[in-house]
């Protein structure tokens, strides 16, 4: 099946399962980080916080009347915030028969500058493809290589780091391992994609899907693709008001494009093929613009991502083809 085909839109809409990413909380403090980060930062329902948990509808009422007096402040100038998808709230507006069940471990939420609760979703990576056919996916829609063979994944988390960074990795049943890793700075939020060919066979045709969604952005949530414009690995949307931006990029490029039911951006990159015992990286970025001129806010990027991404990972990013 063609990369399209996974996104076009069927004509009937599927029937989930009851909950079946719930994450329990592990232990005190995880209980805490989550709830902060639902309530506070995601303000989350009750009947949302006991999706994505498993608690109770009466201990998420409690845990709303217990949080929510907590403050959210947003410094101006500050690293952009970053946090986890917590899970239990649809992150697509329409087309969810295209995602069901979608898994939060590839997903963050990168909040707008402007405004601390508006948010967009960055599915890194929502799917890979390969010779092999689709290799992974974040939510149920088409059959992969693996639940073709009736084989689950395992549930993951995003790791934070020391200095603030989220990272994920993740070791495919046949020895493909590929991960993410995202760092959250003034101007964007760059992120650094690598996989690695541990089976016995090459690899190749290794397109990418990396979806940000808009739902949680207030003023990007019409869904047409009127507002959004593509130039080079340049995915853009512009707000209602017409002066406030949301744009993600990655390199090397494969196909920028935006899917207007759902509402979302992409830019979608394509690894090198890849030998037995190599490893392949790409970058990419979400960032935000005020102003009118986004043409001239793409040649800035442009000009300043090979600087950005050496300083935050030692490496140029990719030019595109």
């Amino acid at each position: 099946m063609t990369l399209p085909s996974l996104l076009f839109p069927f004509l009937f809409i599927a029937t989930t399962s009851a909950q079946p990413n719930t994450r329990p909380f592990k232990n005190p403090e995880d209980r805490a980080t989550w709830l902060e980060n639902m309530i506070i930062h995601h303000r989350f329902t009750p009947e949302e916080i006991s999706a994505a948990t498993g608690i109770s509808l009466e201990d998420a009422k409690q845990s709303v009347t217990e949080f929510q007096q907590k403050p959210n402040p947003k410094l101006s100038g500050q690293p952009i915030k970053v946090l986890p998808y917590p899970g239990g709230r649809h992150p697509r507006i329409g087309f969810l028969d295209g995602a069901i069940d979608p898994q939060r471990e590839t997903k963050l939420s990168i909040f707008t500058p402007w405004d601390a609760h508006s948010y967009v979703v960055a599915d890194v990576p929502e799917a890979i493809w390969s010779n092999l056919g689709l290799t992974y996916l974040a939510h149920k829609h088409i059959d992969t290589i693996w639940t073709k063979q009736k084989i689950d994944l395992p549930k993951l988390e995003w790791q934070r780091l020391t200095n603030g960074d989220y990272k994920i990795e993740r070791t495919l049943p046949n020895g493909i391992h590929f991960g993410t890793h995202a760092r959250s700075t003034p101007q964007a939020v760059l992120m650094k994609m690598w996989l690695s060919n541990g089976t016995t066979s090459a690899l190749s045709d290794l397109r990418v899907q990396n979806c940000v969604m808009l739902k949680g952005a207030h003023g990007f949530t019409a869904q047409t693709n009127t507002n959004k414009i593509t130039e080079g690995p340049f995915q853009a949307c512009r707000s209602q008001t017409g002066n406030r931006w949301i744009i993600t990029a990655w390199k090397p490029l494969h196909r920028a494009w935006a899917n207007a039911p759902v509402p979302c951006l992409h830019s979608d990159p394509k690894f090198p093929d890849t030998n037995p015992g190599e490893s392949q990286t790409i970058f990419g970025l979400v960032s935000f613009f005020e102003g009118q001129d986004i043409h001239r806010e793409f040649h800035r990027l442009n000009q300043s991502w090979e600087l950005w991404i050496k300083n935050s990972f030692g490496a140029p990013p990719v030019a595109s083809p």
